[in-house]
């Protein structure tokens, strides 16, 4: 399963990337606007922070114009992927793009039946939202199920990025279920790092090397 960063915080994603474990990141316009930064720039030194997809949202809601920002944005650089909201005129610029070989992450999926109109669309990503889904009733985690055998059913190459993870049971089941990508907070990602026997079995170890009076 591929590990993206769902952040806007440079700082943040430099860390992550020194670990060799970071495949992407992702970003939306309420990310960029908590990093206070522009929106242009921001995510420029993003693209050079990562070698894998960084997903960039359009703002417009009418296909002309997410078309217009999808040119804009596509400039930046060669990892950029287009980020288009689940809707009928998103699936049009998603299909329009992708016929053209660029990436595109159709986001804000919260059906089987949306990702199946994503998938039908060529879409090179979607979002289902697992923690807003849970949020109002429903069980994101079946929602990454019904999507991983409707795309196994049919060969559908567009990868479920499972996103609105909110802790580490999240990526785990969606490991379980075979998503293709998770991409969650710095802190959650860093979470998976942590355990409680780890970090006692590291001071064990260290107390009793002291007592050996070596050095390496």
């Amino acid at each position: 399963m591929k590990f993206f960063v769902d952040t806007a915080d440079t700082k943040e994603i430099a860390e992550l990337a020194e670990t060799g474990l970071l495949d992407g990141v992702t970003t939306n316009p309420s990310l960029i606007h908590k990093s206070g930064r522009d929106f242009m720039e921001v995510t420029k030194e993003i693209c050079g922070l990562v070698d894998g997809p960084v997903s960039a949202e359009v703002v417009a809601l009418d296909h002309a114009e997410m078309m217009r920002e999808a040119e804009v944005l596509r400039k930046i650089a060669d990892n950029v992927c287009i980020k288009v909201p689940l809707t009928i005129d998103g699936l049009k610029t998603c299909k329009k793009l992708t016929g053209d070989g660029t990436m595109v992450n159709v986001t804000l999926c919260f059906s089987a039946n949306q990702a199946l109109l994503a998938a039908k669309a060529g879409a090179s990503f979607i979002s289902p939202f697992i923690g807003r889904h849970d949020d109002n009733g429903f069980d994101g985690l079946d929602l990454i199920r019904d999507i991983r055998l409707i795309y196994d059913n049919y060969a559908y190459e567009t990868e479920i990025l499972a996103a609105s993870i909110r802790h580490g049971v999240h990526v785990l089941e969606c490991a379980r279920i075979g998503a293709d990508v998770m991409t969650a907070p710095p802190a959650v990602i860093k979470g998976l790092f942590k355990h409680v026997l780890t970090d006692k079995g590291i001071e064990g170890f260290l107390a009793d090397w002291a007592k050996t009076g070596q050095t390496i």
